[in-house]
């Protein structure tokens, strides 16, 4: 746009030389010359052409001009909270508060003045005007409401709950007055609500609460509705409370909390994105906020508001279309109102999930959106100017008579005062300029919810639009048809006759006959998309059928289905996933949410590394209140599911090899268990104070540590592994310091404990974290949960079993001070090189073993355990840790790792292995955990037929034989 003009069309000068010469004539002598001193009689020539509204309230009071230059007010920028104290200075002034009313008008045509001069003039940028429309109006509501408040009360008391704290009104700013975005003529869209039931107490008469507010708000509405000489307040516009223009008045929180999760319709989340407090009881009312906050955002990604946006914008253009208004630059094509719908999909869609996205003001929404990546900066930086555009061009089609209007001129003169206004010398240049914006808008809006259906309609391509109407057809009326194998065989089905089996079983299932009206219209649209995409495969009909099992999981969540029906995309990674693994689709049934993650396939197949897995959870974390713990938990879960899916993804397309995904889950699980101790020492400190803890006369910041043992330790973790966890401290005797409950620093380290493991396995609506065992600490279940790391040294050198000692050559510290965690490195590396008998180790190693086998192996003599069986995994370990128990006081190096691949390695390298031993039992063990692996992945347990590695299974009984002697 360009600056201000001031050589203005012919017809425009003309009308304002009338009106400076009506000004001057109505004006004292002074005024024009005043203006002529400031340098702003040309100026006001040309706001006076562009506002009719301010030129007839100077022209009836030119007093009122002379006094807004002589005060400075028209040249300057108000600071913060400037309106608030001039109104209640005014109102203090006023003769009484019966004509209240009156006042605030007067005040109103003063400052409204200031207002359209000043963005006519572009002293001030929009987000100036903004802000000074909507403090003006803040500070109506508020100064008009304390007054009618004690007026009422003198009458009737204070309101009081029933324990017997006072009440108060809060009025809640909805729209444009909410995200602090007035425009110069808008109405004020108000919600008003009561945090209580109760009754007046202290007046001459009792009311109930209820019966006290409707009637403050009735008289509040008839002020902020005052029409005076000086002009009118406030349209105001009460639709959007519960239940619209019939519902009640005013409303308790609980009653309208209510109202919203039993009846709230998606147009109303829409309406409470920009609900701000306004005016009353500030305090009580950010607690009703919070209380709306799960109805407007869903904590899970809601594809549901995007059929509620599209009917939205279907009513609206069917509206346009009735009235002729397509000039409509509100609600038209590419007109306000789609900026604003643009960036609240996005809120509705992610704002439970991303809180940064909980905000009211449009461009700082935008924002957003581009530090998310979810759209580019270019996008956002168009959508942003065109936004400014139609608001400037929205207020100086207003500032004209003070009217609310959003449709262009059509006369001459209109278009001409217009574009003028707009800084534009014609109307063609304005209106070309216009209509960049406003196509730009519209296509990022159409694209936004655009769908499959709507682009074949505007590019068919031969037999697809039958195709699916065909299978669309089919499914809802599979009971009747007797066609229905032929039509599907016609379609590209290989296999009519199962799928019609499976479709009947999903139409006939309980939970699909009971999906409400909304559920069964998504389903439907579901489910010829998926028969489309299945019938361009070549899969077993086994594979539609683990999916169809996971769209009966989820179909009563119906945000769900619309994920699906608007990403045709993600059903068709769903058949390549049910195809490549079962497991896949039996994890995403557990944790739908992940469905979500299906959409990226940038991100999908690339697992983050630790740095980026580190980053991710923090950003996550920060943007949740540190007060919502089960959100927190929550977000922890969703985590760990979201990047072991991308693990999974890659791995099944062959990405990752089998070590490297147990690297990548066993980075997965060491970040959460971070955060996770993070938040419990967190919340224990802040109760309990700090632990003093030291380690060899050196303080420690905490004094804890947590060591891993089995899968983790071993960096060999799987999908579905649990966690062995031991926890050590090494806190002194001695009491917390700091806190308002100091206790036993045992009993701190104690309760840190239970935190942990209270946060990782609780069942939340997400599910559990990581099932974790902390049996392997000294004593089992009869020790000390967290033990002093004195104790544990203790332990393992006198009283431990030699089994916890084979534990822990599979032991390594992932968490906590980096001196205790090389204390316990150290006490390891003694431990597992303590002088043992041979023939007493062997005996013990071979025992153990045998108890194993006898426990945990499997009973069919057909099959192989590939873990417990005879020349299985555990075999290998065991063999691998008997010698490395048996020589590692000898060979330090035994100790240095924990890993069995890596023991394997430097047993051969201290040469107490050959080549052709090492290679065996690295090639066996690989080969074990690789076809156990693919065998989870395709949900099925770790066991093959007896025949299979036959020769690897030989060496290693062969092999353990020669070391214990036995079988």
């Amino acid at each position: 746009m360009s600056h201000f003009q001031i050589d203005s069309p012919d017809p425009l000068e003309e009308k304002a030389a009338e009106k400076w010469a009506a000004f001057s004539d109505a004006a004292d002598e002074e005024t024009p010359r005043l203006l002529e001193e400031k340098h702003l009689t040309g100026l006001a020539r040309k706001v006076f052409s562009f506002s009719d509204f301010i030129f007839e309230n100077c022209l009836r009071s030119p007093l009122l001009l002379k006094e807004l230059v002589l005060s400075g007010d028209l040249s300057k920028s108000y600071p913060e909270y400037h309106y608030r104290n001039h109104v209640y200075q005014c109102l203090k002034k006023a003769p009484d508060d019966a004509n209240i009313g009156n006042t605030l008008c007067r005040i109103r045509r003063r400052e409204m003045i200031r207002i359209a001069w000043r963005d006519l003039a572009e002293w001030a940028d929009l987000s100036e005007t903004m802000e000074n429309l909507s403090a003006l109006a803040d500070a109506f509501l508020q100064c008009a409401l304390e007054v009618l408040s004690s007026r009422l009360s003198r009458i009737y008391g204070t309101p009081m709950s029933r324990q017997g704290t006072a009440q108060q009104l809060v009025v809640i700013g909805m729209g444009k007055l909410g995200a602090r975005e007035l425009n110069f003529s808008s109405d004020v869209d108000l919600v008003f609500a009561y945090p209580e039931p109760g009754n007046t107490t202290g007046g001459e008469k009792t009311l109930t609460n209820e019966e006290f507010f409707i009637r403050l708000s009735r008289e509040y509405i008839g002020i902020l509705g005052t029409t005076s000489p000086d002009g009118p307040l406030f349209r105001v516009d009460l639709r959007l409370r519960p239940y619209g223009e019939n519902g009640p008045l005013v409303m308790s929180f609980d009653n309208m909390e209510d109202y919203y999760q039993h009846q709230g319709r998606d147009w109303e989340r829409y309406a409470w994105i920009k609900a701000r407090i306004v005016a009353g009881d500030y305090s009580a009312g950010q607690q009703l906020l919070e209380r709306m906050k799960p109805f407007i955002y869903r904590r899970y990604i809601d594809y549901n508001m995007f059929e509620s946006f599209r009917e939205m914008k279907r009513r609206i253009e069917r509206e346009l279309m009735a009235k002729g208004i397509q000039g409509n630059i509100k609600n038209g094509p590419g007109g306000i109102r789609e900026v604003e719908f643009f960036g609240q999909i996005f809120q509705l869609l992610r704002g439970g999930v991303m809180p940064k996205l909980q905000r009211r003001a449009i461009r700082v929404v935008l924002g957003e959106l581009v530090r998310g990546n979810f759209i580019p900066n270019d996008t956002a930086r168009k959508l942003s100017n065109a936004y400014e555009f139609l608001r400037n061009t929205e207020n100086r089609l207003q500032e004209y008579s003070d009217r609310q209007t959003h449709v262009l001129p059509m006369d001459t003169d209109g278009r001409q005062r217009t574009a003028a206004a707009m800084g534009f010398e014609t109307w063609d240049a304005f209106k070309s300029e216009l209509d960049i914006h406003r196509n730009f808008v519209h296509g990022q809006f159409q694209l936004l919810l655009s769908t499959d259906d709507e682009d074949e309609a505007s590019s068919p391509s031969p037999g697809t639009a039958t195709a699916e109407m065909q299978l669309e057809n089919l499914w809802l009326s599979l009971e009747k048809r007797e066609d229905s194998t032929d039509l599907l065989a016609g379609l590209g089905c290989s296999y009519p006759a199962e799928v019609l089996n499976l479709l009947s079983a999903l139409h006939q299932d309980p939970v699909t006959q009971a999906l409400n009206q909304e559920g069964r219209r998504r389903l439907d649209k579901l489910i010829p998309i998926l028969l489309k995409q299945f019938n361009a495969t070549r899969y077993s009909p086994k594979v539609l059928q683990d999916v169809l099992e996971l769209v009966k999981t989820v179909q009563r969540r119906t945000t769900y289905l619309s994920l699906l029906v608007e990403n045709p995309d993600a059903v068709s990674r769903l058949l390549e996933f049910s195809a490549a693994s079962p497991w896949i689709i039996t994890y995403l049934a557990r944790h739908p949410v992940l469905l979500d993650d299906l959409l990226d396939h940038r991100t999908l197949y690339i697992p983050p590394t630790h740095a980026e897995l580190t980053q991710d959870l923090l950003r996550r974390l920060n943007a949740i209140d540190t007060q919502d713990l089960e959100y927190q938990m929550d977000t922890l879960r969703i985590f760990k599911y979201a990047n072991t899916l991308r693990v999974a993804a890659a791995d099944i397309t062959g990405a990752l090899p089998l070590m490297k995904v147990s690297d990548h889950l066993s980075h997965i699980a060491g970040v959460v268990i971070d955060k996770v101790l993070d938040l419990s020492w967190e919340h224990l400190t802040e109760k309990h104070g700090i632990p003093i803890c030291e380690l060899s006369g050196e303080k420690l910041p905490r004094g804890f540590a947590v060591i891993a043992y089995g899968k983790l330790g071993g960096y060999e973790l799987g999908y579905t592994s649990d966690l062995d966890l031991v926890f050590l401290h090494a806190g002194a005797q001695s009491e917390t310091v700091g806190g308002n409950m100091p206790v036993d620093t045992g009993q701190f380290f104690a309760r840190l404990g239970q935190r942990v493991i209270h946060l990782m396995t609780a069942h939340t609506s997400a599910g559990v974290l990581y099932e974790t065992d902390v049996r392997l600490r000294p004593s089992g279940t009869g020790g000390i949960l967290v033990c002093h790391i004195d104790a544990f040294e203790a332990y393992q050198m006198k009283d431990a079993w030699p089994w916890e000692h084979q534990a822990l050559v599979r032991a390594r510290a992932i968490w906590g001070d980096p001196a205790l965690q090389k204390r316990f490195e150290q006490i390891r590396a003694n431990v597992i090189a303590l002088h043992r008998e041979k023939s007493m180790l062997q005996q013990q190693v071979a025992d153990m073993r045998q108890r194993m086998s006898r426990e945990l192996g499997n009973r069919n003599p057909d099959l192989f355990d590939l873990k417990q069986g005879r020349g299985g995994m555990v075999d290998i370990e065991f063999l691998v840790q008997y010698i490395v128990l048996l020589m590692a006081r000898e060979y330090p190096p035994l100790s240095a790792w924990t890993d069995n691949v890596r023991l394997i390695q430097s047993l051969a390298q201290c040469n107490l292995i050959n080549d052709r031993t090492a290679h065996l039992l690295r090639a066996a063990y690989l080969a074990y955990r690789s076809c156990a692996h693919r065998l989870s992945l395709q949900d099925k347990p770790a066991v093959v037929p007896k025949e299979t590695f036959q020769n690897l299974r030989q060496g290693i009984t062969g092999l353990w034989r020669r070391v214990f002697g036995s079988a």
